[in-house]
């Protein structure tokens, strides 16, 4: 199952090898608000209306349940508030679902019972799932069936959350993240976090972080007057892109640290040149946990440094001395402190080996290829997981007769990100989509009066931009989408300013929009 992931553009490669395993007989099932371009190699599609994931993974679970496909031993044995879970699903038919989602309620029991029944099943997802204001609850919902159908810790099955750039699993588990340490345990648990105030010879507080959100209200409120970005482009990739704006120009000081003078960088007051992946030496760890070598490929334009570099000068000139030689020094390090998951893995393992997946505690442990996989080899002692029972909530705009279009959002094959390491730099490279498009149902261009090529001015709640039509099926009629690689169509101009209460993650996905024939060239309106 493909949820919210439109794993052909966003992810490539991991595309072309589920394309691949479908002619050897892989089932695919694509759940999707757009045709996107993955559904030609699935079997089912489907179709289901923005933001009503949990409405069909209720449903599901309702149908496993009724039906008695669920595994009872696995769940008896593993799991935890199984009663708790069959009641909250009650409501949730077939029939009611198909309400919310627009899904047929016979399609709904026929993937319910399939994947229930296959002897391997995995779901895979994306921001599609957790870009929403109950991205966590999505998750939690796809959590809740693989465990109701021991679709999990096995070859072949589990929850692959697929990440959204290089290296997203590696900065995560080297501490980028708020609230964890080093080896992705909480900065909270005093046992661990003792390791590296001893290391470090330095108090570090138990109190986790920010998130991007919280930092960005605490901006708006002066409580933060600097600002620190590294490998972002918070500018053009964050929702309300105009109040994004306002906000870092509140900041007394912003310093950028990136490899290109992005749209955020034009505003910073220092912008410290970073080296590129091919012009540095260290680890990756990619999406299923394999840690690989970084080797350098060129050599680095003058006057830049290595991120790591740079962060040592710079805490050395604040008063802290780090004195690091060079990347494998720090790995060592990791190694050390973090040994749980990567005390076995030495740059001389990874120089012989493609990579290694943690957890790999020692030298003689081959690395960790399924995760989980205590639920099925009869470990004692193992602490029961609980069903987490979710509602459904629908998005937080819906469309009315002011703004009668809902828009999602999302990315484009060619442009990656915010098209900041491929719009101007990749001499050579033949480029198909050379604008950003808004992606519009042909009924709906007929109701407009529109045609394709023609500009359009697209207006929500927020802002206004223009931009040209591209007349597509992918997306039903009601249903319009763009990316926001195009600083000259900013689309977060458009989105909704509203975040997950739990991770912060922004509504990306669903806003309300008014959408009206536009006068002049592009040029001419922006």
């Amino acid at each position: 199952m493909l949820m919210g992931s439109n794993t052909t553009e966003a992810h490539p490669i991991i595309g072309n090898k589920i394309k691949k395993a479908a002619k050897s007989g892989l089932i695919i099932t694509v759940v999707d608000p757009r045709k996107i371009d993955i559904v030609k190699s699935a079997k089912r599609h489907l179709q289901l209306n923005i933001g009503s994931d949990i409405a069909l993974i209720n449903a599901m679970i309702n149908v496993i349940i009724g039906e008695g496909l669920y595994k009872e031993n696995f769940i008896e044995k593993h799991t935890a508030e199984f009663m708790k879970l069959k009641r909250s699903v009650e409501i949730y038919t077939p029939e009611y679902a198909s309400e919310i989602t627009g899904i047929s309620a016979e399609e709904i029991r026929t993937t319910a019972r399939e994947y229930a029944g296959a002897e391997r099943a995995m779901i895979a997802y994306t921001l599609g799932i957790t870009e929403h204001h109950c991205g966590v609850n999505n998750v939690l919902d796809i959590a809740n069936l693989a465990l109701l159908t021991g679709q999990i810790g096995k070859k072949g099955s589990g929850i692959m959350p697929l990440r959204g750039q290089n290296n997203v699993q590696g900065a995560g588990d080297m501490g980028c993240l708020p609230n964890q340490l080093t080896g992705a345990v909480s900065i909270a648990d005093e046992n661990y976090r003792l390791r590296y105030e001893k290391a470090w010879n330095t108090k570090i507080s138990e109190k986790a972080g920010d998130t991007q959100t919280r930092t960005l209200e605490r901006i708006e409120q002066g409580e933060v007057k600097v600002l620190y970005v590294i490998g972002e482009n918070p500018l053009l990739a964050d929702v309300h892109m105009n109040h994004t704006k306002a906000i870092l120009k509140k900041l007394d000081f912003l310093i950028v640290q990136d490899i290109f003078l992005t749209d955020t960088a034009e505003l910073a007051d220092v912008v410290l040149p970073a080296r590129s992946w091919g012009e540095v030496d260290g680890t990756f760890t990619n999406t299923d946990r394999r840690v690989q070598r970084v080797r350098k490929a060129v050599e680095a334009q003058p006057g830049t440094k290595e991120d790591w570099e740079i962060l040592c000068e710079l805490s050395a000139r604040l008063g802290y001395r780090m004195s690091y030689k060079h990347s494998e020094e720090i790995w060592e390090e990791v190694r050390e402190l973090a040994w749980e998951l990567f005390g076995g893995i030495s740059y001389s393992r990874l120089e012989a080996e493609y990579g290694i997946h943690y957890p790999c505690p020692e030298v003689t442990h081959p690395g960790t290829k399924i995760l989980h996989e205590r639920f099925h080899n009869g470990s004692e002692g193992e602490i029961k997981s609980p069903f987490v029972p979710v509602k459904y909530t629908p998005p937080l705009e819906i469309a009315d007769s002011n703004y009668p279009f809902i828009l999602t959002t999302g990315r484009r094959y060619e442009a990656y990100n915010t098209h900041t390491q491929t719009r101007f730099y990749a001499e050579g490279v033949k480029i198909k989509q050379t604008e950003e498009t808004l992606d519009l149902h042909p009924k709906d261009a007929v109701s407009l009066g529109i045609n394709e090529g023609d500009l359009v001015e697209v207006s929500s709640r927020r802002g206004t931009l223009t931009v040209k039509v591209k007349l597509t099926e992918q997306v039903v009629p009601g249903l319009v989408f763009m990316s926001f690689h195009w600083s000259e169509a900013p689309t977060n101009v458009l989105t909704l300013n509203e975040y997950d209460p739990i991770s912060g993650t922004a509504e990306f996905k669903a806003c309300a929009v008014h959408i009206k024939p536009a006068g002049g060239t592009v040029d001419q309106m922006m």
